[in-house]
């Protein structure tokens, strides 16, 4: 059986978010927006998207927001807080911004929204930034 390639997530190749079929839609200096259709392998027993997963791609999403365009950086989670708000029983639109980001830490906050605009859930995240080096981790 052969693999399918895994999708450009803004520049690095993340096995999770391909396994769970995000979709990479925009990135910018302080934004990212990502895309996750909705599968019955990612729900719960209510045939809901399961918490776990929301909570991945919005990990996944504000971390991009937080590195931007600036492939030279990475991103380790210190801490994330989600709210849920309402189930996730649609496709669904991931949106987060960098609220700031120093020299070694980040702070972003983000959101799910359903495909007809109904708020899923939301969180507030702090990062770690870590500068790549060549050659390095």
């Amino acid at each position: 059986m052969t693999t399918p390639a895994s999708p450009d997530y803004f520049g690095l190749n993340i096995p999770l978010m391909s396994l769970m079929g995000l979709i990479p839609d925009r990135i910018g200096p302080d934004t990212a927006r990502t895309l996750l259709p909705w599968r019955a392998d990612l729900t719960n027993s209510r045939g809901d998207i399961h918490g776990g997963t929301l909570m991945s791609v919005l990990d996944f999403t504000l971390s991009a927001a937080a590195r931007g365009t600036d492939a030279s950086l990475g991103m380790a989670t210190i801490d994330m807080t989600t709210s849920f708000l309402s189930p996730g029983t649609s496709d669904l639109v991931i949106e987060a911004r960098c609220l700031r980001r120093g020299a070694s830490i980040a702070f972003c906050e983000g959101e799910i929204r359903g495909a007809d605009g109904q708020l899923v859930a939301k969180a507030s995240a702090t990062f770690k930034v870590i500068k790549r080096r060549p050659g390095g981790d």
